[in-house]
């Protein structure tokens, strides 16, 4: 196994493990063509998967995938006692089998919440695998097994949940859960109570006040008014002095 393939390969996963929350043992679901190829290019899946994804794996199929390698006949048959040595995984399609393809596309819906890998060599699989976020994919080329870059639609979700604005459904059913149980969620219609911040003093009681200014030779309004009436006394007293002079001569 080369060493930029193994490091290609651990980065990926990182991305997986902290973004996705992808633990051991990884999951894998494989289809009749990955195992196909597997066959043809003499890969040893269980052996070898486990050293390039850098942890135990758990290599799965479901019986819509063997009954479809079945009714191939025997150009599969060799892919068919390959994917028999898997664990059969429960599908919804016990009465019905439907093609591989359809039956893994209903393994990862709802967001993925068993964390299943998909290993397939169907370009159509690949392409709307591509399309759900936070999916890993494994394909051969020649004889190497190659986990697939994260898709834009998984670089796209991550991008969100980093700036807060989505949260997996997985997640929500969760924090829900821990928030009933610490008593934090609160009633419908309850308004929250804002508390009032401890603010300064005004800023408009901190202003100096203002002296009022008088013009030079202007006073005051009370001291005119004296003034005034001690005038129009001296000429009250005045005017009785000329009388009184008048009527003794």
């Amino acid at each position: 196994m080369g060493v930029t393939r193994q490091k290609h390969a651990k980065k990926i996963m990182g991305f997986y493990k902290h973004n996705f929350q992808f633990r051991e043992p990884f999951q894998v679901l494989l289809d009749g063509t990955f195992c196909q190829a597997a066959l043809r290019n003499k890969i040893q899946i269980r052996e070898q998967l486990p050293g390039y994804l850098g942890g135990a794996a758990q290599l799965c199929t479901t019986r819509c995938v063997i009954k479809e390698l079945e009714s191939l006949g025997k150009a599969l048959y060799g892919a068919k006692l390959i994917a028999q040595r898997f664990q059969v995984q429960n599908c919804s399609h016990h009465k019905n089998p439907v093609s591989g393809s359809t039956c893994l596309l209903s393994m990862i819906e709802d967001g993925n919440p068993h964390h299943f890998f998909i290993a397939t060599q169907d370009q159509d699989l690949s392409k709307k695998v591509k399309r759900k976020p936070g999916i890993p994919l494994l394909f051969i080329i020649q004889n190497t097994m190659v986990l697939d870059k994260p898709s834009p639609k998984s670089l796209a979700f991550v991008q969100k949940l980093q700036t807060n604005q989505l949260v997996p459904e997985y997640q929500k059913e969760s924090i829900v859960e821990l928030k009933e149980k610490e008593g934090l969620v609160k009633q419908e219609g309850e308004k929250r109570r804002k508390r009032k911040r401890a603010g300064g003093p005004n800023p408009l009681s901190c202003l100096k006040k203002k002296k009022k200014k008088t013009q030079e030779g202007q006073e005051p309004s009370a001291e005119k008014k004296k003034r005034r009436k001690r005038k129009r006394n001296r000429v009250k007293a005045g005017a009785m002095q000329s009388v009184q002079k008048n009527e003794g001569e």
